[in-house]
């Protein structure tokens, strides 16, 4: 399948990754494989950015709602799951879109990672226990203090990938940024990385734009539904955790907004700060098609 190319669009949240990738695929006449986390679940719908019901229509996704929130899944269910898509698409497509903004799942699929040790129970109650009565802040110091590699690059805020770390390096003894591969794994096929990023000003204003949108559409009234869910790891996950704290009277109104919008750059900056690391991305604007299209056409 060396002929076979995928093509990674990826970058911070709200940057535009979903509109180029509608328009690649639809360039090329392919299918859509999503890489965002959050994406996946079902009952996550306003706040996580889905492509719209006509988009989904336009073109065939794969891993969108695709699970529940009370499902347990990680990179490595996913690397092997997309791989399997990936191969029953390059029997009829030479070419495919991956696209979204979380780190280890593009990585996994793109380079892969070594085996993990299965997820251990006793561990992750004790750290949830943690995470419930001590803070997430205590979680936070312990990875810095084992893994500061890691902990560099990881969603601080995310207490789901903190708590999978940890449980890595006791099982283990090893570092969890050691389990990530240096060396790619032989796919088969071709990856192009594709970057998106705009000026700072330009980016803070998309976000707090789309933000601000989600709301109108009725975030709030889903955060609502999902309440007594909210102590799955699915749902803690920015913006869900403010508008948790809005419910139970945490904060005021216009405090929970401002903070939903700040977190969510922060988030973004985490993004940038593990795709810039990677030599591979070639960083484009997101409204410079012509650009791209010139790039991937000469991979």
């Amino acid at each position: 399948m060396l002929n076979k190319l995928l093509i990674a669009i990826v970058g911070p949240t709200a940057v535009g990754k979903t509109a180029v990738s509608l328009k690649l695929a639809a360039q090329f006449n392919t299918e859509i494989l999503s890489a965002d986390s959050r994406q996946f679940y079902r009952e996550m719908e306003i706040g996580t950015a889905k492509p719209t019901g006509e988009e989904l229509q336009k073109v065939s996704h794969h891993f969108i709602n695709n699970l529940s929130i009370q499902d347990d899944y990680n990179a490595g269910k996913y690397e092997k799951e997309a791989l399997v898509c990936l191969s029953g698409l390059f029997k009829t497509h030479d070419k495919a879109i991956l696209v979204g903004g979380s780190g280890l799942f593009v990585n996994a699929l793109c380079e892969g990672f070594d085996e993990l040790p299965d997820g251990n129970t006793e561990l992750r109650v004790k750290y949830e226990d943690v995470l419930k009565n001590k803070g997430i802040e205590v979680i936070q110091k312990e990875l810095e203090e084992k893994d500061p590699a890691y902990y560099e690059t990881v969603d601080k805020n995310n207490p789901r990938r903190l708590i999978r770390a940890l449980e890595v390096i006791h099982q283990t003894g090893l570092p969890y940024s050691q389990f990530r591969k240096k060396e790619p794994k032989n796919r088969g096929f071709k990856t192009l990385k594709i970057g998106l990023d705009l000026e700072k000003e330009e980016l803070k204003e998309r976000i707090n734009k789309r933000v601000d949108e989600m709301l109108v559409n009725g975030w709030l009234e889903e955060c609502k539904e999902l309440y007594k869910y909210r102590k799955l790891n699915a749902l803690k996950t920015v913006g869900y955790t403010e508008l948790f704290d809005f419910i139970v009277g945490k904060n005021d109104w216009n405090i929970t907004v401002q903070n939903i919008k700040t977190n969510t750059w922060h988030y973004a900056k985490r993004q940038l700060t593990w795709f810039k690391k990677d030599s591979d991305i070639k960083w484009f604007s997101p409204d410079d098609l012509p650009a791209i299209m010139e790039y991937i056409a000469k991979a």
